[in-house]
């Protein structure tokens, strides 16, 4: 049974930082290409960054980029995201997302075939 467990979440002031982390389970991880999404009310989810399988290449949505790193560790099956210089804007659910078996990144949501539960961010003003 594959499992990804978002984590880091919380409540930040506007310009601070925070880091998301994924715990993925039940698969070769490295396998995967692995994705953060968001979604805030009202709005569709929309792709953040994405991160090839070796982490070798990484894809940016021109909201975050230069914000936001994404970075994963094929060792601990884990997949992280640090959020810099957070806006209001930013909040929102995050959602972590595994393309299975994917050779290069897609940043199609209906590409990905595993999916979180979510963790909230909220950023005050």
């Amino acid at each position: 049974q594959v499992q990804l467990v978002e984590s880091g979440g919380g409540l930040v002031q506007a310009g601070g930082s925070l880091r998301l982390s994924c715990a993925a389970s039940g698969r070769t991880f490295s396998n995967d290409v692995m994705g953060w999404f968001r979604q805030a009310p009202g709005n569709e989810r929309d792709i953040l960054a994405a991160i090839s399988r070796s982490g070798g290449s990484t894809y940016y949505a021109v909201s975050v980029k230069g914000r936001f790193t994404i970075s994963r560790d094929n060792v601990k099956n884990m997949v992280y995201l640090q959020m810099n210089s957070l806006k209001p804007e930013d909040t929102a659910s995050y959602y972590c997302a595994a393309d299975r078996d994917a050779l290069g990144i897609r940043t199609t949501q209906a590409r990905y075939d595993y999916w979180g539960q979510g963790t909230q961010v909220t950023v005050s003003s």
